[in-house]
C-alpha cells in the first residue's frame, strides 16, 4: 500500500510519500539499461549512416542520435565553445520571483521561493537544463527534502537523455528505460525542459541535428587537410639504385628513404624519372589555404546556428558597429532562451513547491530568469516621483519585485516609508511671519509680529507644516502661487499710495507745482513693507521645505 500523507499536489491529490521521498528513480542501473558508458557513432561517420541515425530518431529511436550529439560536442572545438557560450550566458543570469498578486498570502509564497533560491539548488542545475539547446530536451530528477516546516528540492540531478525512450504514440512523452521495459515518469519527480529551435517534434528540433551535418563535412575537410600537410609539408625522398642492384640492395635503399620521415618516399632505378606534377601547383596555388577556408566557413555556419551571428567568435571586417549589431542578435537569443527556461520552472517546479507547503492554489508565483528588459530602474523611480503626486498608482509589490526587495516582516526594522499626514487643520504660516530673515539667519531666527524672535520649537513647527503640505498634496507651481499671494496682500497698500499720488496730479497747476506737491507727500509704506516681508519669508520657508523633501 502506498504511504499517503496530508501533503497535496497542485492537482489536489494526496502525495505518495514513498514515491516523493524515496530513492532516485532514474539513476544508473545495474542491468546496463541505463549505463553511464555511451557509444560513439561519430567514429567513421558517413553521410548514409548519418541520414539513417536521423531517420531512426524521427521514428522514435533516438539513442544513436543522442550519443552522436554528445560525441560531436566532445570532438569539435568550435561547436563545444559556442554551445557552451550560449548555455553559460543564460545559466549566469539573475533569477527573480514575481508574486501572483499584492495579497499578503501571495507575497508570502513569493518570499518562500526566494528563500529556497538562496540555497543555490537551481543555480547549479540551470546549465544542465540548457543541454536541451543542443538535443531538444533535457531531463533532471528532483530530489525532495522534507523538514518539519518545509518541503523543497535539495538537488536537481541531470539525467542523460539516452536513458529515456519516446512514447510510440506521440513521439514526445519521455519514458524511463528499465529492466522490465519502458516506465512512465513518476509524478512530481522530474523536470522536462524542451528547448526547440524549430517547430515540430522535440527530438527533431535540437540544433545538434543540423550541426551534425556541418561537423561531418568539416571532419572530412580536416582529414584531407591533414593528408595534404603530411604529403606536401615535407620534401619527397627519392632513392635511386643502379640497374645491377640486387633485391637486397633495393630493400636496404627503401628502408633508408622510408625511415627518414613520413610516408612520401619512393625508389627508382637510375635513369628513370618520376614527375610530381601536383607539388609545384599545390605550392603556387595555395592548396592548403583551400582546406583552411572550408573549415573556417563550416565554423562560421555553426556560429550562426548556435549564436545567431559570427562577430563574437571570429574577427571579421566591419569594426565596432558590426560587432554591436551582432551582439544584439546574441542578446535576442539570450532573452528567448531565458523565457523558455522560466516557463518550464514556473509550470513544472513552482506549483509543486507551493502546493506541498501551502496547499493547492489558484495562482502561483513566477520564477523569472534573465535581465529585466523593462524601463530602467532610475527612470521608473523618476516617473513615480513626478507622476505619483498627480494620481499615478502602482502596487508596492511590483516595485519591490523590480528592485529585488522582499516584503518587510511585521517586526522588522525598516528604512523609508511615507510620513503620516498631520492631524487637524494646518495653521497658515503667513499669519505668523512679519519680516524676512537675513541671508545668514537660520529658519529659527524668523521674526514674528511684535518684534520678538521665535524659539526653536515654533520655527520648526512652521517648517514641518510646510513640509507636510508639500508631501500630502499635489505639487503646485510655487512661483505662481507666491506671486498671486503677494499681489493680493499688496493690493490694499498699493491702492492707498496711488490715491494720494493721483490727487497730487489733479490739484497741480503746472509741472513745477506737481514736483513740489510730490516732494511734500509723506507716503505711508508700512503696509507695503509688511506685505513684501511676509512674501519673502514664505518664499524662504517654501524653499527650505522643498530642499528637505528632496533629501
Amino acid at each position: 500500500m502506498p504511504r499517503l500523507s496530508r501533503i497535496l499536489g497542485p492537482d489536489g491529490e494526496r502525495i505518495d510519500l514513498d514515491e516523493l521521498f524515496g530513492p532516485p528513480k532514474a539513476g544508473p542501473s545495474l542491468t546496463g539499461v541505463r549505463s553511464p558508458i555511451s557509444g560513439h557513432p561519430a567514429e567513421g561517420l558517413t553521410p548514409s549512416r548519418l541520414a539513417a541515425i536521423h531517420r531512426a530518431a524521427a521514428a522514435g529511436d533516438p539513442l544513436s542520435y543522442l550519443e552522436l550529439a554528445e560525441d560531436i560536442e566532445e570532438r569539435d572545438l568550435h561547436y563545444a565553445a559556442v554551445l557552451g557560450t550560449r548555455r553559460r550566458q543564460v545559466a549566469q543570469l539573475p533569477v527573480t520571483v514575481e508574486s501572483a498578486s499584492d495579497d499578503a498570502e501571495h507575497v508570502g509564497h513569493a518570499d518562500f521561493l526566494r528563500d529556497w533560491l538562496r540555497e543555490g539548488v537551481l543555480d547549479a542545475a540551470l546549465f544542465d537544463m540548457l543541454d536541451a539547446v543542443g538535443k531538444g530536451l533535457a531531463i533532471v530528477e528532483i530530489e525532495w527534502d522534507s523538514a518539519p516546516d518545509l518541503v523543497a528540492p535539495r538537488a536537481l540531478t541531470y539525467r542523460p537523455q539516452r536513458w529515456f525512450a519516446l512514447d510510440q504514440t506521440d513521439y514526445e512523452t519521455p519514458l524511463l528505460l528499465d529492466g522490465v521495459g519502458r516506465l512512465p515518469l513518476a509524478p512530481h519527480k522530474f523536470l522536462i525542459h524542451r528547448h526547440p529551435s524549430k517547430s515540430g517534434l522535440t527530438i527533431r528540433s535540437g540544433i545538434a541535428r543540423v550541426a551534425s551535418w556541418a561537423w561531418m563535412y568539416k571532419a572530412f575537410t580536416i582529414k584531407d587537410w591533414a593528408i595534404f600537410c603530411q604529403n606536401y609539408g615535407m620534401p619527397v625522398r627519392v632513392g635511386k639504385y643502379h640497374p645491377a642492384a640486387t633485391d637486397a640492395d633495393k630493400e636496404t635503399l627503401w628502408r633508408a628513404v622510408a625511415n627518414i620521415a613520413g610516408d612520401c618516399a619512393a625508389i627508382i632505378p637510375q635513369g628513370m624519372e618520376i614527375e610530381f606534377v601536383s607539388v609545384e601547383s599545390a605550392k603556387s596555388g595555395g592548396g592548403g589555404q583551400l582546406y583552411a577556408e572550408r573549415a573556417n566557413w563550416m565554423d562560421q555556419q555553426i556560429s550562426k546556428l548556435v549564436l545567431g551571428q559570427t562577430a563574437t567568435t571570429d574577427a571579421i571586417a566591419g569594426g565596432h558597429a558590426v560587432g554591436q549589431e551582432h551582439r544584439l542578435v546574441q542578446e535576442d537569443l539570450e532573452r528567448s532562451d531565458a523565457k523558455m527556461i522560466s516557463a518550464t520552472l514556473t509550470r513544472q517546479l513552482v506549483p509543486c513547491i507551493i502546493a506541498f507547503n501551502f496547499g493547492p492554489q489558484r495562482k502561483y508565483p513566477r520564477i523569472v530568469v534573465g535581465r529585466p528588459d523593462e524601463t530602467p530602474i532610475d527612470t521608473v523611480i523618476s516617473a513615480l516621483e513626478k507622476l505619483g503626486p498627480h494620481g499615478l498608482t502602482v502596487e508596492a509589490s511590483q516595485v519591490r519585485d523590480r528592485l529585488g526587495f522582499d516584503e518587510p516582516a511585521p517586526d522588522a526594522e525598516v528604512i523609508g516609508g511615507r510620513p503620516p499626514p498631520p492631524a487637524g487643520p494646518l495653521p497658515n504660516p503667513l499669519d505668523e511671519v512679519q519680516s524676512p530673515p537675513s541671508r545668514s539667519a537660520a529658519p529659527t531666527d524668523l521674526p514674528l509680529k511684535g518684534g520678538g524672535k521665535t524659539d526653536d520649537g515654533a520655527s520648526l513647527n512652521t517648517v514641518r507644516h510646510i513640509i507636510a503640505r508639500h508631501a500630502v498634496s499635489p505639487e503646485p507651481d510655487h512661483v505662481e502661487r507666491l506671486t498671486e499671494r503677494l499681489a493680493a496682500d499688496a493690493a490694499g497698500a498699493m491702492a492707498g499710495l496711488t490715491d494720494e499720488v493721483r490727487a497730487a496730479f489733479n490739484d497741480a497747476s503746472d509741472l513745477a507745482d506737481l514736483a513740489d506737491r510730490l516732494a511734500r507727500l509723506d507716503l505711508p509704506a508700512d503696509a507695503l513693507t509688511e506685505a513684501m516681508t511676509r512674501a519673502m519669508a514664505l518664499a524662504h520657508l517654501a524653499g527650505e521645505a522643498a530642499l528637505l523633501d528632496e533629501i
